[in-house]
C-alpha cells in the first residue's frame, strides 16, 4: 500500500481512496475537478477536459486518470510542507502515482493563480490553464530545472494555450 496525506492507495492505483476519505465521489470520467477550502468551479468542464485530453494524446501519454485539486494557499503549503519539505508557496504541486501511465493528484492553489495572473497581467482563465498544462506536461516528462528546459516548458505550455481558445 501507498499512501498520500493518511490516504491509502493501492498498488493497482485503480482506487483513488483520496476522493473518498474527503467527500469526494470519484467521477467515471479520467479527468476530474474538485475543491478542497474554496469557492471554484472550472469553466466549460468539457472544454477544459477535451483539451488536456488532447494534450496528452498529442504528447504521447497514456490516461488513466488525473483529480485536478482546486485549493487555497494555506492548503496547499500544508501539502508541500507535510509531504515535501518545503516551506514555500507554490501555485501547483503534482504527485505521480505510475511510471507508465498518467495516474495522478494535481494541487492547484486558486490564490496563487489569482495572483500570477495580476502580477503577469494575464486574465485568470489564462493563468490557470497555463498552471493546469504545466502540471500535465511535468507527467509527460517535460522538466523545468535547466534553462533550455524552461524554455521548452513555456513553449509547449504556449503552444498548448493555443490550443484552447
Amino acid at each position: 500500500m501507498n499512501s498520500f496525506m493518511g490516504v491509502e492507495r493501492r498498488e493497482s492505483f485503480k482506487t483513488v481512496q483520496f476522493c473518498y476519505t474527503h467527500g469526494f465521489l470519484m467521477d467515471e470520467q479520467a479527468i476530474n475537478f474538485y475543491t478542497e477550502d474554496v469557492d471554484f468551479q472550472v469553466q466549460e468542464v468539457e472544454k477544459t477536459t477535451a483539451w488536456i485530453e488532447q494534450a496528452i494524446q498529442e504528447e504521447g501519454g497514456k490516461l488513466s486518470f488525473i483529480n485536478f485539486i482546486f485549493c487555497s494557499d494555506t492548503y496547499l503549503h500544508t501539502i508541500n510542507l507535510e509531504h515535501l519539505n518545503h516551506d514555500t508557496y507554490t501555485d501547483i504541486i503534482t504527485f505521480p502515482y505510475s511510471k507508465t501511465e498518467l495516474e495522478s493528484d494535481i494541487f492547484i492553489s486558486i490564490d496563487r493563480v489569482r495572483e500570477n495572473a495580476a502580477t503577469f497581467e494575464v486574465d485568470f482563465e489564462q493563468e490557470l490553464h497555463r498552471v493546469m498544462i504545466h502540471g500535465v506536461l511535468h507527467l509527460l516528462g517535460q522538466g523545468d530545472k535547466s534553462a533550455a528546459e524552461k524554455k521548452e516548458m513555456r513553449a509547449k505550455e504556449d503552444f498548448w494555450l493555443g490550443r484552447i481558445k
